[in-house]
């Protein structure tokens, strides 16, 4: 795949899940609005920054290997104010933890997404 398609593919990837959830909230409202609470709350800045539990769920989405949550996750990471350095060093407990598979996805994805992240658009 090409930089560019890369670049289609994160923000149309990212951009589908919003509308798929927006979709679901539409058909099955109470279990939408009730599960977007329930995640907001769980990002909320406490005890562990919002940054922080972003990193987090990036690590647990590398290692399920949940494409769509290691795009968003990544992204929200970097917009809540991880830098590169943050998110690298999380993909690499990843490794560390997951082995070849973790860290296939986060020396790919993740570095397309901080790309795209990064462009000046942002």
């Amino acid at each position: 795949m090409e930089e560019h398609e890369y670049r289609s593919y994160v923000i149309d990837s990212i951009r589908d899940y919003k509308m798929g959830l927006s979709h679901f909230s539409e058909q099955l409202p109470d279990v939408g609005r009730k599960f977007m609470e329930f995640t907001a709350a769980c990002f909320q800045d406490g005890a562990v920054s919002e940054k922080n539990k972003h990193l987090i769920a990036l690590g647990i989405a590398v290692s399920a290997q949940d494409e769509t949550c290691i795009m968003y996750h990544t992204h929200a990471a970097l917009a809540t104010g991880a830098s590169e350095q943050e998110v690298l060093e999380t993909i690499g407990v990843c490794g560390a933890f997951g082995g070849g598979a973790a860290m296939s996805q986060g020396v790919t994805l993740v570095q397309h997404v901080i790309d795209v992240y990064n462009e000046p658009q942002h």
